[in-house]
């Protein structure tokens, strides 16, 4: 798909506060700025247009943490004010309410429902020991649908009878160990994982007991109210030995009254978010047959309500589209589609024709519509944070800013252009970039490179709002940002090229789009850096296994051993079941050996500095520790920053962010490459 990338007069303006300040403003973008960022997402529309809520973020300073708040403000984005302390705000559907999850005093999160009337009364509608999560109306608005996690009725440790002999009468003895009979037991950002499952629950908006509409040893998850009220559509994969299937799930149906389910999808396949027309009649959903691929591009389905005749609506469409809502005429359905760097809102019929709604360099991410086609949603740029904006789908080309939570931090700051860029690579793949220079820019001079890889490694690089790039610029950096192989926003047989075959291919998607930087006369080649997190550690571990061009390099987060990956990340599926190895270790381990960039550690010579967060166990400490210790036994320039109080990543704690952003600089600049006396390049 090849859409026109043209801004409307609308979004020029959109852009025009933060480009004038790129222009004419003296002062760079410093660091501590990053601190006054906020952040704006999930807009709602009131059923009757004239309202939105949404939530605001923004920087605990004190308690180095990020906080949020629902704000509520007019359709016009006039009188923009806080409104409760809380978090899924959604409105009712007659609009009089308001239901949210909140603490309830030193407790759990617990669900609230607020009148929208002068009063404001507040009920507590929830008494629960777990928090509740997609929370869902149902149509005559009497009752909230929502999940919530179940402990077993019998834990692993129930099951073992190991008394113990001689213990005295109020002695202070270790604690019973803990036992584990399941294959996750673990998840990042969370640690142990209590033995449960998540369940779809019913309660009375007015509060009262919930009453539990599905039961047994697996997990729902996405509740959909039927327009009747009488069924609950949600996901799951309610088959025995569940947890050893990957990318399987169906659509099951639950009648709220009598708790009987019946399933709705049979394929081979991970079907899932149902979502209702208006009349009852259909369901769409999303998924894709199962295939051996790495990367599969979901598609956009729709089926009668009972489950009969599916059918895909956007075959021809080769991106993977969110479903948002159904046209209130039920004609079809809009959809968030990623493309390219951006991502638009689309439309889909029935009958399976797709056309763009919105056009433009932005990522727009709309989260709701009302009958009357109003939408809202966040907008973000290269030179914008993030804020939400609000159209007609009728006349798309009118999109209207409606928060500016930013304009007082970035006033008079210099932020640096960016520029797209794109290249020819390996098998003639045209692969996208973004260079991002100093706000003082000048062609005539040379300047470092900080080459960024993304994670993943099935994700995308996009246009919006990047401080930590600007920042690096702020400081005298280009920095290149690029989506090679295995990308999404592509197309499947780009996104799916590196089965089986990663890191490989991708590498010299990445090497290629820096040959075409330097060649255009700007770039010092003596300073090259490199870093990526996560799949972006991979690639930058295997980068300074195959080359000695990078002056230094960041590997954060990393996976550096892919036979010992299998055994220690929190979910061992996303070792070789996706698609990035044919067989587990065991059965051959000839291609993790070759993949592995440990087993090449013998060929590093660049400073590689290693990252990664205490708490991670999606890319554990340990493999971040095996390269650490290769290199350090060889004899190369390394370090390792173990970053506190972080999970997967080294970025959530905002003081975090900024350690991160000042080691990679400190551990560049340490290594930056000097001409000696007799011609070569020496640290300075």
């Amino acid at each position: 798909m090849n859409h026109a990338r043209i801004l409307t007069l609308a979004l020029l303006a959109l852009l025009a506060g933060p480009v004038a300040a790129q222009q004419g403003g003296e002062e760079k973008l410093t660091l501590d700025l990053f601190l006054d960022i906020e952040s704006v997402a999930s807009p709602q529309l009131s059923p009757d247009g004239q309202e939105i809520v949404y939530t605001r973020r923004w920087v605990d300073k004190m308690n180095d943490s990020r906080s949020s708040a629902v704000w509520i403000m007019n359709a016009d984005g006039s009188r923009n004010r806080y409104l409760l302390s809380g978090s899924s705000a959604t409105w009712s559907p007659d609009g009089t309410r308001l239901a949210y999850v909140a603490r309830a005093g030193e407790g759990s999160s617990q669900i609230f429902v607020r009148w929208m009337d002068a009063e404001g009364a507040v009920s507590q509608v929830t008494r629960l020991t777990a928090s509740p999560s997609d929370l869902q109306w149902s149509p005559d608005g009497n009752s909230i649908a929502f999940t919530m996690s179940v402990p077993v009725d019998e834990r692993a440790e129930d099951r073992w009878n190991v008394p113990l002999p001689g213990r005295p009468a109020g002695a202070d003895w270790t604690p019973d160990p803990r036992v584990i009979e399941r294959l996750v037991s673990t998840a990042d950002g969370t640690g142990f994982l209590e033995e449960g499952y998540e369940h779809v629950f019913v309660v009375s908006s007015t509060g009262g007991a919930a009453r539990q509409l599905t039961s047994g040893d697996w997990d729902h998850s996405s509740p959909a109210w039927t327009p009747d009220g009488v069924s609950i559509l949600f996901t799951s994969n309610r088959v025995a030995g569940a947890e050893l299937v990957w990318r399987e799930s169906d659509i099951y149906s639950v009648d709220v009254a009598t708790g009987s389910i019946r399933q709705l999808t049979r394929r081979v396949g991970p079907d899932g978010n149902p979502t209702v027309s208006p009349d009852g009649q259909y369901v769409a959903y999303t998924g894709y047959d199962v295939t051996d691929n790495v990367r599969v591009e979901t598609r956009v389905h729709v089926m009668n309500a009972d489950g009969s005749n599916p059918r895909v609506l956007t075959a021809d469409l080769d991106r993977s589209p969110q479903v948002l809502a159904w046209a209130p005429d039920g004609s079809g359905l809009y959809l968030s589609v990623p493309e390219e760097g951006t991502q638009n809102l689309y439309f889909v019929s029935l009958s399976g024709q797709v056309r763009p709604i919105t056009e433009g360099i932005h990522m727009l991410s709309v989260t709701s519509i009302t009958e009357t086609g109003q939408a809202v949603g966040t907008l973000s740029s290269f030179h914008e944070p993030g804020d939400i904006v609000g159209f007609d789908v009728r006349r798309p080309e009118a999109i209207r800013q409606l928060t500016f939570v930013n304009d007082g931090v970035l006033a008079g700051r210099a932020l640096g252009e960016v520029e797209e860029i794109w290249y020819r690579s390996l098998d003639d793949f045209r692969v996208q970039g973004w260079i991002v220079k100093p706000p003082d820019f000048d062609a005539a001079r040379k300047y470092p490179l900080i080459l960024a890889i993304h994670g993943g490694p099935h994700s995308m690089y996009n246009v919006g709002f990047n401080f930590g790039w600007q920042e690096h610029a702020a400081n005298g950096y280009v920095v290149l940002y690029t989506n090679p192989r295995g990308s999404t926003g592509y197309g499947e047989k780009f996104a799916a090229a590196i089965s089986n075959a990663f890191p490989d291919r991708d590498y010299h998607d990445l090497m290629i789009g820096v040959d075409s930087l330097i060649n255009r006369g700007y770039i010092d080649e003596r300073n090259l850096f490199v870093y990526g997190c996560s799949g972006g550690g991979v690639l930058t571990a295997w980068t300074v296994t195959q080359t000695d061009r990078f002056a230094a390099a960041s590997v954060n987060c990393p996976v550096i051993n892919w036979i010992s990956f299998v055994g220690t990340v929190d979910d061992p599926r996303r070792a070789s079941l996706m698609g990035n190895f044919a067989m587990w270790p065991w059965e051959d381990p000839t291609q993790y050996i070759e993949r592995s960039p440990l087993f090449h550690v013998g060929n590093v010579t660049t400073p590689t500095m290693l990252m990664t967060g205490v708490r991670d166990l999606r890319t554990p400490m340990s493999q971040t520790e095996e390269f650490y210790r290769a290199l350090k036994l060889r004899g190369v320039p390394t370090a390792l920053v173990q970053m506190n109080d972080e999970w997967h990543g080294t970025t959530s704690r905002p003081s975090n962010f900024m350690r991160t952003q000042l080691y990679m600089r400190q551990w560049f600049e340490r290594h930056r490459r000097t001409t000696t006396t007799d011609g070569t390049d020496a640290p300075r």
